[in-house]
């Protein structure tokens, strides 16, 4: 009895990130990111379904739903079991809690794949990845129990909080040097009846990592030249664009700082490429911009500079007290004019590890974001075992820049293949249809 009343008292408040999530989030607008594994069998859902219901058992902090407060949202004990289904729709759609058995996250899967959808206000790249593998290892478990027995289980040890780290770190005096610039933004005609494109490039990562480091560069500041370089080839020029194209890429602050919450943590720096002023119209001068830029933006010092600006939005002693309700509409509105400050975003959440013998059992990751009307593409990528996977997802009708990033590696000599979800389909007469 004691757990239950236990559960039934629980309740937290949003992370300062969460806190503006609920308010700005739509249709349009999903702010959900999704996690995928690609297995070697089949799925079975029975065994899914107890899978992820097992993992909420140890990871409280999924068990959730949220409640609007006067002036926040909340997040509160959710008592229901979550539901798991075949994958019917896009992915990163807007999750409707009221028809989701009031969950922030939804898991689907399709023939050998397994997904999970989660809305941002609960968590980040990184910790949802903690609890995907949770899923992903007791799936496996449930599966194979002669395989991957007792000792297997033992190495996994869970040692993780709901803390709110951003207060926790942030500094009242920091000032962010944020570009007050608008971002150049993508042109072209939108998919109709809210399709989205979904391309998969999957990368072998030894050819990437030689590329690389032969141009003395990491593969995240790499990729993230390549993608500037497609967009400026397929997209700007023709268009005659005059403002910089703006690439967000993602930061995780747990590697800056000490912390181990489940919570949201993350802050973000902006490449900032003033294609015509600074003379960017080659792949060469484009890497050797974004290496100097990622050196000057990626420290300590910068990183807290942009997460202590965003804290003190949150706690702005002006913003706080307005009622909930008014809040929304202020956001709203004011999110409108924020996102034509990037052109798109690229999240790289890096290596997914995966203990020994379960490794046995999976191909590949993948991770997606949602685009919107304005970041009409937007970039992920993970990687596991020598498979890179570098994901655009769309709403516009032509893939132009998708193709040419993945010819200009192609020339480098790196081995790419293509999977697609069919909504554009000429990228390669290889695709195959994976995404449902």
């Amino acid at each position: 009895m004691k757990n239950k009343r236990e559960n039934k008292l629980y309740w937290r408040r949003l992370d300062n990130s969460a806190k503006i999530f609920p308010i700005s989030a739509g249709k349009k607008y999903s702010t959900v990111f999704r996690l995928s594994v690609v297995l070697k069998e089949k799925i079975e859902p029975k065994i899914l379904e107890e899978a992820v219901n097992q993992a909420l058992e140890k990871y409280k902090s999924f068990q959730v739903k949220m409640k609007p407060g006067f002036f926040w949202y909340y997040l509160e004990h959710n008592p229901k079991l979550p539901i798991i289904e075949e994958e019917q729709d896009y992915p990163c759609k807007y999750i409707d809690a009221r028809h989701n058995n009031n969950y922030l996250f939804k898991v689907t899967y399709f023939q050998n794949k397994i997904n999970i959808d989660i809305f941002h206000s609960l968590t980040d790249g990184n910790s949802g990845t903690i609890f995907f593998k949770e899923i992903i290892y007791t799936y496996l478990e449930l599966m194979h129990p002669e395989v991957l027995d007792e000792e297997e289980r033992r190495i996994r040890k869970i040692d993780y909080n709901t803390e709110d780290s951003y207060m926790k770190n942030y500094d009242k005096k920091a000032k962010s040097n944020a570009s007050g610039k608008k971002a150049y933004v993508l042109k072209g005609k939108k998919i109709k009846l809210g399709a989205r494109s979904v391309i998969h490039e999957i990368i072998d990562l030894e050819g990437l990592k030689k590329e690389s480091k032969k141009e003395r560069v990491t593969i995240t500041q790499y990729l993230t030249a390549v993608l500037i370089y497609s967009i400026y080839q397929e997209n700007y020029v023709k268009a005659k664009g005059k403002r910089p194209i703006k690439v967000c890429i993602p930061v995780n602050l747990k590697k800056f700082f000490s912390s181990k919450t489940m919570s949201n943590f993350f802050s973000y720096i902006t490449v900032e490429a003033q294609m015509k002023k600074d003379n960017l119209d080659t792949f060469e001068k484009i890497l050797d911009f974004v290496k100097k830029d990622f050196h000057k933006r990626l420290t300590q010092e910068e990183i807290i500079k942009t997460m202590s600006t965003n804290v003190k939005i949150g706690n702005n002693p002006f913003i706080r007290p307005i009622p909930l309700v008014v809040k929304k509409a202020i956001v709203r509105l004011s999110y409108l004019e924020i996102r034509k400050y990037t052109t798109t975003t690229f999240s790289n959440i890096g290596r997914i590890g995966i203990l020994g013998k379960y490794k046995d059992y999976i191909d590949y990751f993948l991770m997606l974001i949602a685009p919107e009307p304005v970041e009409k593409i937007k970039c992920s990528s993970c990687t596991f075992e020598n498979k890179m996977v570098f994901t655009f997802t769309s709403i516009l009708q032509d893939n132009r820049v998708e193709k040419r990033f993945y010819e200009f590696l192609k020339e480098k000599g790196i081995k790419i293949e293509i999977e697609s979800n069919g909504v554009l389909d000429d990228i390669s007469r290889k695709s195959k249809s994976k995404e449902k």
